[in-house]
């Protein structure tokens, strides 16, 4: 079994080639308001690109899990990639919010044949709890592009309009490209299997599927925040796009802060018991952000919403070993399958969240109690 610090470099670009979504959905956040007013509609139809994003990622994944297990790591990250920068590029030339949508939704399909990789490249390469230490160093690291990444988006649109952040999505992705292609070795080994099988295989494991539909929750509670985060700073409390960034980021420095927590915790205890205690957390605070829904202020927001989201820092990572350790030969579908749960799922259920739109925070805590009340009870019955 290979040691996780003896892999540095192979765990940062492998952040970084799972950091597309991330990046793709962080850096856009600021710019929601100006392409609203470019396009002449409601906001609540901009955010909607977010969840659109999700849903051509869940899709890109299920494509880019076999042909991953197909044609290997390497090759089905630079398709992607270059796929993903093409229709970058191409929507910068948008003239109309369904244009958008579409371009987007492409997009995002690109983006899902690229981070399957990542998650392969880590089963093929770890196993058990080394897994778990390294998947927990990969959100460590991935971490700083939701940190950085508003700000990015913030910066350019304050100098710039909005087709700035895809040019500059067009840019990223043929860097990360140049990356995989000089720096990443295989790592796949050829199975001969019908995708059919592959598929099968993986989802009728009843374990490794509770695992992975408790992270696919875990993160639709997690994006229904970052859905949320414009109008909660941006319109509710009136935070200029400027400051967005430092109000936002305060949530990842907090996530990364457990990360390492987690990284500490996994010395002594299993990944099980810190996802059932992580969702216990994200129960309470929920509940306590029902009860103060009419009475919110800055502060108290900030803290709930870094409170529930740092809990992903035990979720994700400890989930995504749970599920994927069962998997040596069927890797690039397994972490498929975990994709298209994942950002499938929280497209679906972020989508309903935005549909109760209103001034109260109360509808996004009760979103919130539900998902971390029906995961935890999932969890529970792991075995």
């Amino acid at each position: 079994m290979k040691k996780a610090h003896n892999h540095m470099y192979l765990i940062v670009l492998l952040a970084i080639l799972s950091s597309v979504a991330p990046i793709a959905t962080d850096t856009y956040i600021p710019s929601i308001p100006d392409i609203a007013d470019s396009f002449n509609v409601s906001i609540e139809k901009i955010e909607l690109t977010l969840s659109i994003f999700l849903i051509g990622f869940s899709i890109g994944q299920i494509f880019g899990g076999p042909l991953s297990d197909r044609i290997g790591r390497r090759k089905s990250s630079l398709i992607g990639l270059i796929g993903f920068s093409f229709i970058s590029f191409i929507m910068i030339f948008s003239g109309n919010i369904y244009q958008l949508w579409v371009l987007r939704f492409i997009e995002a399909f690109f983006g899902g044949v690229v981070v399957v990789n990542a998650m392969a490249v880590v089963r093929d390469k770890f196993h058990g709890d080394e897994a778990a230490k390294v998947l927990s160093l990969i959100g460590t690291i991935r971490s700083i592009a939701p940190l950085i990444a508003p700000a990015i988006g913030s910066f350019i649109i304050h100098f710039y309009s909005w087709e700035a952040i895809f040019l500059f999505f067009t840019f990223y992705a043929l860097f990360i490209a140049f990356m995989v292609y000089k720096d990443l070795d295989e790592s796949y080994t050829y199975v001969k299997q019908s995708v059919y099988q592959s598929y099968k295989k993986v989802l009728t494991h009843k374990v490794a599927m509770k695992a992975m539909l408790t992270l696919s929750l875990g993160f639709s509670g997690f994006f229904i925040l970052i859905s949320k985060s414009s109008f909660i700073f941006i319109e509710h409390y009136g935070i200029s796009t400027d400051l967005f960034p430092f109000f936002f980021g305060f949530n990842f420095i907090i996530l990364i802060s457990m990360i390492k927590v987690n990284l500490i915790m996994l010395r002594k205890y299993k990944p099980l018991f810190l996802v059932k205690v992580s969702l216990l957390i994200q129960i309470l605070i929920s509940i306590i952000w029902i009860l103060t829904s009419d009475i919110q202020t800055l502060p108290l927001t900030m803290a709930l919403m870094a409170g529930y989201m740092s809990m992903m820092a035990f979720i994700f990572g400890n989930c995504m070993a749970l599920a994927m350790e069962h998997f040596q030969k069927n890797a690039g579908v397994a972490s498929g399958v975990v994709g298209v749960l994942q950002f499938g799922l929280g497209a679906i259920i972020s989508s309903l969240a935005l549909l109760s739109h209103s001034a109260s925070f109360l509808p996004i805590a009760i979103s919130l109690t539900i998902i971390s009340i029906v995961a935890f009870l999932i969890m529970k019955s792991y075995k």
